[in-house]
């Protein structure tokens, strides 16, 4: 298909928007979600890195969702500015028909098809698996929740630790720590210095000069024993057992969409989950095909109107808006059942059904005008 100059107009100008409102979209999506997660790094101890690295890790997902809702904003303000401007009654007058006007929009969809598909075969994925790493090893990372100086920190259940004094070296002056982890007893640890070493069965604290105070809740009696250096276990604590959960995001498609029972007990995920995630990734490509489509072809119902075409771009949103509740529907019948993965794709096969019979009311509005070769 070769691109004339109006289709090369329209798609410079598709793009141009499109990259405008997708920065804005995914800023203000991005900064609701940073918001939250930095509130859980920074209360967990983390410094500013680890939130970044962690934010950069769900750009991937973000801007797949916000690729088809800013691709639809451009589109309606384009076509908007050029019928405010009366370009396409000019180009309509001189026997542009509605689908060839329409042209430049379906290879911006197929572009949004493209760009959505690499995000959510290719970048998601990889990105969430690394997002999931790197969470479990934070979360299993107690050193940043130790470094606090002055207040009184929880850890882990049934810990309590304060430090008066954390030094450039990184040793702990003046520790306080109370185990009650262990059902009926309560320890205390009190100790001049200490440090928080890594070893191969996890964190362990080692603490010098101190006093370890053994308190029995069933008999009330208290043991007290001094020592000059001790080692206390931080990983024992901890579920050392816990293996790596496996999320269906990070999978591969091609594994999703190959998946049978014995993959699913294997990686301790339903059947129907990666069914649907699966094919999910692929209707998600083609449904982004269609929304653009969809409101081109509502704006050019209308005719030329200094109040503008505010009931087409109504239209254009009320029709692409219950398309997440038909997504929903989809999504609930496919995990319900694996066997009905075709449900997967009602969304983009409705948004191309709508797309197609808003571009023949489009033609049907200006069958009167003679059509030009392109």
């Amino acid at each position: 298909m070769t691109l004339g100059q109006y289709d090369r107009y329209v798609l410079r100008q598709l793009v141009m928007l499109f990259g405008f409102f997708s920065l804005v979209l995914v800023s203000v999506y991005w900064v609701n979600q940073a918001a939250r997660l930095f509130d859980d790094l920074i209360a967990d101890g983390q410094n500013v890195s680890v939130f970044l690295e962690f934010s950069a890790l769900t750009l991937p997902w973000i801007v797949q969702l916000i690729l088809p809702v800013s691709a639809f904003v451009a589109t309606l303000y384009i076509f908007n500015r050029m019928i405010g401007e009366s370009e396409l009654v000019v180009l309509q007058t001189a026997g542009l028909s509605a689908f060839r006007l329409l042209r430049p929009v379906f290879v911006f969809g197929l572009l949004m098809a493209l760009l959505v598909g690499i995000l959510g075969n290719v970048l998601a994925p990889t990105a969430r698996a690394q997002f999931i790493d790197r969470q479990d090893e934070v979360r299993d990372d107690l050193t940043g929740r130790f470094l606090r100086a002055g207040e009184f920190i929880h850890p882990t259940g049934g810990l309590t630790v304060y430090i008066r004094e954390i030094t450039e070296l990184g040793e702990f002056r003046d520790l306080f720590l109370q185990d009650s982890s262990n059902q009926g007893v309560e320890v205390t640890y009190s100790a001049t210095n200490a440090l928080l070493v890594r070893s191969d069965t996890g964190p362990r604290l080692v603490m010098f000069d101190g006093l370890a105070q053994t308190l029995d809740l069933d008999t009330g009696r208290l043991s007290t024993i001094s020592f000059s250096d001790f080692t206390y276990d931080v990983g024992a604590l901890m579920d050392g057992t816990r293996q790596r959960r496996v999320d269906v995001r990070e999978l591969p498609t091609s594994i999703l969409l190959q998946a049978d029972a014995q993959t699913a007990e294997a990686l301790g995920v339903p059947l129907a989950h990666m069914v649907f995630e699966g094919h999910d990734r692929v209707a998600q490509s083609l449904f982004a095909i269609f929304v653009p489509l969809i409101g081109a072809a509502s704006l050019m119902l209308g005719s030329f109107s200094r109040f503008g075409v505010w009931r087409q771009i109504l239209i254009a949103v009320m029709l692409v808006l219950p398309m997440q509740i038909v997504r929903n529907a989809g999504e609930a019948a496919v995990r319900a059942d694996a066997d009905a993965w075709a449900m997967a794709y009602l969304q983009p096969a409705l948004a191309a059904g709508v797309a197609i019979c808003m571009t023949a009311l489009a033609m049907r509005r200006r069958s009167g005008w003679r059509a030009i070769p392109a």
